[in-house]
């Protein structure tokens, strides 16, 4: 089954307002266009954009992507047989026509239609009117309208290639949609549920609707970190910023938190900058026997610098002793001051390795960690 999208982009909108086509203009740093075709991204096999011969410089200059970009006509007819003909070559099964200016559209949406195009030869979104409804003149309510088997369309409206391209190219007069035009036809359409959300762009305050919608434009990273310290002489540890009381220590260059430089590599992995080692060289002296939530610290505040905050951090300490349950709340503690994060957002649990391995044989103690940055 392959199907095709069509994003009908040749109209002028110019009830949106703006120097540009609403198609063009930008949408919470990205173009219109650039976010509608993302919508239909893994969904459809061939992707047709349909411009005004007179913005192909916009679409250059974006760099956007599509399989064939063709010049569309002064009707929305016109543009949408000059999509269904740039698919002639190589039909697919299904065709999806969707309108640019609805860069909302959900992948709940589009796959219901796609799924009704299993039983009908046409399927389109359609939400329910729910609001009363008036008729008027000159300014004044003349009667009310029967709101019963009425719904506000949307698209993308798909169909079989097929049978819509046929009925596109019999059709003499202009049509509201697709589904005009294919019911005219005699094709049945079936009707999906719509999404409130999947509004198309009209007017100036349409911009500011979207924009809520899609709300803060989102960075978010995870970083993973995993270390080990073997025992050797001692009588503590110092696990998460802990020091807990143990027949052997730690060996290491710093103080051997194995907990601490794990929730450290995490940050630095989440920002793509390395680990410890990279900032904090063994090989330098200085750093002999250091404690660790100078690393920790350091990491918490590179994620600052580039706008990053914290969002939860997640470790786990590997060993058969000591038992880590009695120390949890001061580790959480511990880590929280240092990263200045809620307690519930930090993690700290232990799980032994059933007597297998190093840590079985209580040898050392591993640690791995996972950190998520969040920036808006």
């Amino acid at each position: 089954m392959t199907i095709a999208v069509i994003i009908v982009a040749a109209g002028r909108g110019r009830r949106a307002g703006g120097d540009m086509p609403k198609q063009w203009q930008d949408l919470s740093g990205k173009p219109v266009i650039a976010r509608t075709l993302n919508a239909f991204r893994g969904v459809a096999d061939q992707a047709v954009v349909v411009l005004n011969p007179d913005d192909m410089d916009y679409w250059e200059t974006l760099g956007l992507h599509a399989d064939q970009v063709v010049a569309g006509a002064d009707t929305r007819d016109g543009s949408v047989r000059a999509g269904l003909a740039a698919l002639a070559a190589t039909p697919p099964r299904y065709v999806l026509i969707h309108d640019a200016a609805r860069p909302m559209v959900s992948a709940t949406v589009i796959n219901d239609v796609i799924a009704a195009l299993k039983d009908h030869a046409g399927a389109a979104p359609a939400v329910a009117v729910s609001d009363a409804l008036w008729t008027g003149n000159a300014g004044l309510v003349t009667g009310t309208q029967d709101r019963a088997g009425l719904y506000r369309a949307q698209t993308p409206q798909g169909f079989h290639y097929d049978a819509i391209y046929a009925a596109h190219l019999v059709r003499k007069s202009p049509a509201a949609d697709d589904v005009e035009v294919a019911r005219d036809a005699g094709l049945d359409v079936a009707i999906t549920q719509g999404d409130p959300r999947n509004i198309k762009i009209t007017n100036p305050e349409d911009f500011s609707r979207v924009i809520n919608m899609l709300g803060p434009d989102m960075d978010v990273r995870c970083g993973n970190g995993y270390d080990v310290h073997r025992f050797g002489d001692g009588d503590h540890v110092w696990l998460c910023g802990v020091q807990i009381p143990h027949g052997r220590g730690l060996q290491g260059h710093s103080d051997a938190d194995v907990g601490m430089h794990t929730v450290t590599d995490a940050i630095y992995g989440a920002l793509g900058m390395g680990d410890i080692g990279q900032h904090f060289p063994p090989s330098d002296p200085q750093w002999k026997g250091a404690q660790s939530h100078i690393f920790l610290t350091h990491a918490v505040g590179l994620a600052r610098d580039y706008g990053y905050q914290i969002s939860n951090v997640d470790c786990t300490l590997v060993c058969e002793y000591p038992k880590i349950g009695p120390h949890q709340p001061a580790m959480k503690a511990a880590l929280a001051a240092i990263m200045d994060l809620p307690a519930d957002r930090i993690s700290v649990k232990a799980t032994t390795s059933e007597r297998l391995g190093f840590t079985g044989r209580e040898e050392g103690i591993a640690s791995i960690a996972t950190a998520t940055l969040v920036k808006s």
